[in-house]
């Protein structure tokens, strides 16, 4: 062998070398490439179904905080000043929760159901709500705190004072607070009980007056999960994107012809 062959002979493994290298660093590519786009759609449909982010909010809801922007104009979950706005015990937030947590859910999501059976559960669910609430209303209303009752008849109070004030002041009669408070005061001293229960009862009204849009409130969320399961829609539109993703994945360049055979069929 001359040293003309050896050369040639030397060229041609190294060309087969370099080809092999080229191969399998595009093969390295592809795998790598599959496995991103992999991890792309499983975080995809994890996102798509996660409902985490609806089950804080609604807790948040049922506390009756809401959403207020910080200095920096983020807006945060806020704690209600007024105590008004709490409408649910403790009981009550742990009981709504968990029928939301029934329903609001992969399993729901991915679920196949028609119309039919869409309506007939929003109706058994309602139902069920309705009447849990209704026997346990004791137990699932924030009962207004005696603090808040002291307020509130001071508050009464007082405007009664700047009332009775205000007309004095207009009949030209000097107007002495101390003396107008004290006198309302024994007027009232029989039935200040009365009036503190009078005020727990009335916001306590005014806290059974929300039952109904509570209700509606939490159904409609409901509605909206059972809607996205309808006809088997939420697990058509993932398979369908998978298949997508799937088939754009093997549109990969193909390697191409190397050169070195034909190098060799010339040498042939």
């Amino acid at each position: 062998m001359n040293e003309e062959q050896e050369a040639f002979i030397s060229k041609y493994e190294d060309e087969i070398r370099k080809k092999q290298l080229e191969v399998d660093s595009e093969r390295l590519g592809r795998t790598q490439q599959e496995v991103y786009m992999q991890d792309q759609e499983r975080g995809l449909a994890s996102e798509q179904l996660s409902v985490d982010e609806i089950l804080e909010n609604i807790h948040y809801l049922l506390k009756g905080y809401i959403l207020k922007p910080d200095e920096q104009g983020i807006m945060n979950w806020t704690a209600p000043l007024d105590n008004e706005m709490i409408i649910l015990s403790e009981h009550g937030i742990n009981y709504m929760m968990g029928a939301v947590q029934w329903y609001l859910n992969k399993n729901t999501l991915l679920s196949n159901y028609k119309d039919e059976q869409i309506n007939t559960k929003m109706e058994d669910l309602a139902t069920t709500l309705c009447d849990d609430i209704f026997m346990e209303y004791d137990k699932m209303f924030n009962y207004p705190t005696d603090k808040e009752c002291y307020d509130e008849i001071k508050k009464r109070i007082q405007a009664k004072v700047d009332l009775r004030k205000f007309a004095m002041e207009l009949m030209g009669k000097v107007a002495n607070e101390k003396k107008i408070r004290e006198d309302i005061l024994e007027q009232m001293e029989d039935r200040i009980l009365q009036e503190i229960e009078t005020i727990r009862q009335q916001k306590m009204k005014n806290k059974l007056k929300r039952f109904e849009s509570l209700i509606r409130f939490i159904q409609d969320t409901i509605h909206s999960a059972y809607n996205r399961a309808y006809m088997g829609q939420e697990r058509t539109t993932l398979r369908q994107h998978f298949n997508i993703s799937e088939t754009k994945g093997m549109n990969f360049p193909q390697p191409q012809s190397s050169g070195i055979f034909k190098f060799g069929q010339g040498r042939r």
